[in-house]
């Protein structure tokens, strides 16, 4: 599969955050990295000991998203992908933040209370004894 265009991208990580949002578990996985395989990178010199940190050109950025359906439910599996150029990078992380703000809004908070529970009661045990 192909990336898709930015807009394209914001619809369908939209549909990804709503298909979650009446159940009970699962996961969303966002990864954002540069996109750097049409760049040779410097030598490294004795200046410049990771000379990919200081890049020739800005790079862009790779940004994927998946449901995270593992091996058993690999049909179910959604990955979407799409490739940011570094001059509209203010303008698309703003737009990314609003959408994942509001679909994790509707995401299922986790249920911390055993894990609370269990911490109070090994905090109580250490200070009575």
């Amino acid at each position: 599969m192909g990336h898709l265009s930015n807009d394209e991208f914001f619809t369908k990580l939209v549909e990804l955050f709503d298909q979650r949002k009446g159940k009970d578990h699962g996961s969303i996985i966002l990864v954002q990295k540069r996109l750097s395989h049409d760049q040779p990178l410097p030598e490294a010199t004795s200046d410049t000991i990771f000379p990919d940190l200081h890049p020739p050109r800005p790079m862009p950025v790779l940004i994927r998203a998946t449901n995270a359906k593992g091996k058993e439910r690999r049909q179910d599996k959604i990955k979407i992908s799409t490739v940011v150029e570094p001059e509209s990078l203010p303008a698309f992380f703003e737009r990314y933040a609003d959408v994942c703000k509001a679909g994790m809004a509707t995401l299922k908070p986790r249920d911390r209370s055993k894990r609370k529970g269990k911490a109070k009661k090994k905090k109580g045990v250490a200070t009575t004894s």
